[in-house]
């Protein structure tokens, strides 16, 4: 399936966050003008896993820092996180994720 096909909200999220995959992510990213390395999807995969998994949680810039430090490789501080995702890593890479947009103030 494409991006093409999936129901997107007003903003562009996906209505359906189980319709995502990596190919799906792939084009979004496209569509934001960012590539994806392995150290985004570090991001986008916790974002999804504390947003599947921990009550719809869609942490703040800080708590991302914080989970996720353990697994990576080098400094890791928010500067990090916005350089694979310049608009934002809370509302930018929840998108690509193929979260719900966040409430959260910030962001584009």
């Amino acid at each position: 399936m494409a991006l093409a096909d999936l129901e997107r909200d007003a903003h562009g999220y996906l209505v359906d966050l189980n319709e995502w995959n990596e190919d799906i992510a792939q084009e979004i990213a496209a569509e934001e003008g960012v590539v994806l390395t392995e150290d985004s999807f570090k991001l986008i995969n916790f974002l999804r896993n504390e947003y599947i998994n921990n009550n719809a949680n869609q942490p703040n810039e800080r708590n991302m820092v914080k989970g996720l430090k353990s697994d990576w490789d080098g400094k890791l501080g928010t500067k990090e996180l916005y350089a694979l995702f310049p608009k934002g890593p809370a509302k930018q890479a929840g998108k690509v994720a193929g979260l719900p947009e966040t409430r959260r103030k910030g962001g584009y």
